[in-house]
């Protein structure tokens, strides 16, 4: 018998098969040692304003895209339509405003203001308790005709003193709102005795010289001067 001769395994053939052999074995888990890592800082908070930037330009920051650029937020406010009905708000002056008294500072109308017709504190009646003294003496104040002492010096005590008998005979041209007598003397003259006075106004002077003389005042001794 012809003896079978082995065949010889080439060096590439016995390399592949090394390498099959050491594949299929279980390799060793190696025993890692923890690395010494620094500690990083807490990532402070982007402000708000960066937040907005980097999303406009694309949401990476750094990289600018033509196609990402926006406008910055409130540069563009939004337009106001003018002329688009009473809906819209923006009808008669269309956002521009007043003219003239509306525009001045500080003036306007005050909150009595009823659109120039009469007001009502000026419509209400003058009723009692309502004092005009404050206003003008012309239409409001009381105006007295006054008499000096010394005009009725020659006066008879038998007459009585009253503003009718003072305008007849001359010494009073009208008698307006009342009759005063003023303490006016003049050298000369004296007063008469006795002299009788009804609706007569006086002086703390001519009050004083009178009750000296004996005069009877009546009711005008409680009026006040």
């Amino acid at each position: 018998m012809a003896e079978k001769k082995k065949a010889k395994k080439s060096p590439a053939r016995h390399a592949t098969g090394m390498k099959k052999a050491a594949a299929s074995k279980p390799r060793a888990a190696k025993a890692r040692t923890p690395k010494a890592t620094a500690a990083k800082a807490p990532a402070a908070a982007k402000p708000r304003a960066a937040k907005k930037h980097e999303a406009a330009l694309g949401g990476t920051r750094g990289a600018l895209k033509l196609g990402a650029l926006r406008p910055a937020a409130g540069s563009w406010p939004k337009r106001q339509r003018i002329g688009r009905g009473h809906g819209s708000g923006m009808v008669k002056t269309g956002g521009e405003g007043g003219k003239g008294q509306t525009v001045r500072s500080g003036g306007g109308k005050g909150r009595t203001f009823e659109g120039g017709q009469t007001p009502w504190a000026r419509r209400l009646p003058h009723r009692r308790g309502y004092s005009q003294k404050a206003r003008d003496i012309g239409h409001f104040r009381s105006r007295f005709a006054v008499v000096n002492l010394h005009r009725l010096a020659a006066w008879d005590p038998k007459i009585e003193v009253s503003p009718e008998s003072l305008r007849e005979r001359g010494l009073l041209k009208s008698t307006l709102d009342g009759v005063k007598i003023l303490g006016g003397t003049q050298s000369g003259k004296s007063i008469p005795q006795g002299l009788r006075f009804r609706d007569v106004a006086f002086s703390q002077s001519a009050r004083e010289a009178l009750a000296a003389s004996g005069a009877q005042l009546g009711l005008a001794e409680a009026q006040e001067t």
